[in-house]
């Protein structure tokens, strides 16, 4: 009878030792770690930057195809206000509220935003801006971000509660909010 050693002997009859295996296992681990690194530090590579102090509440509604043209003139033509969106869409409603010293981090929506102030002032940052200029809006006020990869970050650098509503048309099925990695001209 013939009684074969497990431990120096492969599924296949191959010979490896355990201190073979061992160091294998080891290199394996060690070329993994090293390619998430580099996946990760890769120039260009989306870590996105987190939101502090920054709650949504959002009502969504489904649009086979919206049409709106007000303002016209008598021939019904030469419209001073037009939203059109040809493909269906998911419009949404989004209450946001931003504790003092808080952010929304760097993000980006797949469509157009027009965004009021409620109440506070709202600090937006835009992330093609090398020089980090801030431009303020207080209650009563308001701005547009016109999506499509525009990244920004909005901030509340004040003392009270920022309290913004925004209406947002968004292609169906799209994610509403793209988080986005720092474009890395702000220091924070």
């Amino acid at each position: 009878m013939k009684i074969q050693d497990s431990s120096a002997e492969g599924p296949r009859g191959d010979h490896t030792s355990a201190k073979a295996r061992k160091w294998l296992f080891a290199a394996s681990g060690g070329i993994l770690v090293c390619g998430l690194t580099a996946m990760l530090n890769w120039p260009g590579a989306a870590l996105a930057t987190p939101s502090k102090g920054f709650t949504s509440d959002f009502t969504r509604s489904f649009f086979e195809r919206i049409r709106v043209l007000s303002g016209t003139d008598r021939e019904g033509e030469d419209a001073r206000v037009k939203i059109i969106a040809k493909d269906p869409s998911d419009v949404y409603v989004v209450n946001n509220t931003v504790a003092a010293g808080g952010y929304s981090g760097w993000h980006t929506h797949p469509g157009p935003s027009v965004v009021l102030v409620k109440s506070g002032t709202a600090t937006v940052y835009d992330g093609d801006d090398p020089n980090c200029t801030s431009v303020r809006y207080p209650a009563g006020t308001g701005f547009i971000d016109s999506g499509g990869g525009h990244v920004h970050m909005v901030r509340n650098e004040g003392t009270e509660p920022l309290v913004t509503v925004a209406f947002q048309i968004i292609p169906t099925g799209a994610l509403r909010r793209i988080d986005a990695a720092s474009p890395g001209y702000c220091p924070f």
